[in-house]
C-alpha cells in the first residue's frame, strides 16, 4: 500500500470508524488522523493498520481496534499539563497518542521486547515525553506517584482497587472488566480522597492482563 493510500485509509478510519463510535473530541480526531498508526504495527499487518480490527501481537496479546483507542483517549481527556500512566505498552501506538496529549506518560509492560520495539517507534517520531518500564502491574502500579489519567489496556476478570489510589483528585481511570465474551469498559473518577465515581462507557472484549487475579469459583 502506497503512502497516499495509507493516508486515505487513515482519513477513512477517522470518518467511518472513530466518529461513528461517538468519538467527537476534535483533539482526538486530529491526533488519530495525523499520527501514522501503520508505523506502529508489524510490517505484515501494515495494509490493515486502519481496519476495524484487533491486530495480533506477540505473546498472545492484541493491538486494540482504532475505535476503542479513540474512545479511551476521549474518555481520559488528558491535558497538556497532566501525568499519565499506561498499563500495557503493547505496540506503543496508544502510548504515542497519550504522550501527544499530555505532559508525560509512564508506560508499563511485562514483556521487555514490547518495550524495546515501542521505544524504537516512539523515537522515530520524536516522542520523548515517555518513560517505559518493565514490570507486572496486574494488581496496580505502586511507584509512589499519583496520575491524572490511567489507561489499563488489558482486561481485569474482577474489578479491584489496585489502580484507584494512584489517581489524583479529579484523576480518571479507564479499565475493562469482565471474563468474556462481553466485557465492560469503565471510566472511574476520583472525586475525593476516599471517593470514586464510576461510569459505564461501552461493551468490548480484550485479552486479560497477564497475572490478572480471578476470584476462585466453587461448584456445588
Amino acid at each position: 500500500m502506497t503512502a497516499l493510500n495509507l493516508e486515505q485509509a487513515r482519513f477513512n478510519m477517522v470518518e467511518q470508524q472513530i466518529r461513528t463510535w461517538d468519538v467527537l473530541d476534535p483533539r482526538v480526531l486530529d491526533l488519530l488522523e495525523g499520527l501514522p498508526r501503520d508505523a506502529f504495527v508489524e510490517e505484515r499487518y501494515r495494509q490493515v493498520a486502519y481496519a476495524d480490527l484487533n491486530l495480533p501481537l506477540e505473546h498472545g496479546q492484541q493491538m486494540m481496534s482504532p475505535k476503542l483507542e479513540g474512545r479511551i483517549l476521549q474518555a481520559l481527556g488528558a491535558k497538556s499539563s497532566e501525568q499519565v500512566l499506561e498499563i500495557g505498552t503493547g505496540s506503543g501506538y496508544l502510548t504515542a497518542c497519550l504522550a501527544s496529549m499530555s505532559a508525560h506518560v509512564t508506560s508499563v509492560d511485562i514483556y521487555p521486547d514490547f518495550l524495546e520495539r515501542a521505544q524504537q517507534r516512539l523515537s522515530a517520531h520524536a516522542i520523548r515525553n515517555v518513560t517505559l518500564t518493565s514490570g507486572d502491574a496486574a494488581l496496580g502500579w505502586k511507584d509512589g506517584k499519583r496520575y491524572d489519567a490511567i489507561a489499563v489496556t488489558g482486561s481485569l476478570p474482577e474489578l479491584h482497587e489496585g489502580f484507584h489510589h494512584s489517581l489524583t483528585i479529579g484523576g480518571r481511570l479507564f479499565l475493562i472488566v469482565g471474563d468474556g465474551p462481553m466485557m465492560e469498559g469503565l471510566l472511574i473518577t476520583r472525586v475525593a480522597e476516599d471517593q470514586w465515581s464510576t461510569e459505564s462507557l461501552l461493551d468490548t472484549h480484550v485479552p486479560a492482563l497477564i497475572n490478572a487475579v480471578r476470584k476462585p469459583r466453587f461448584d456445588f
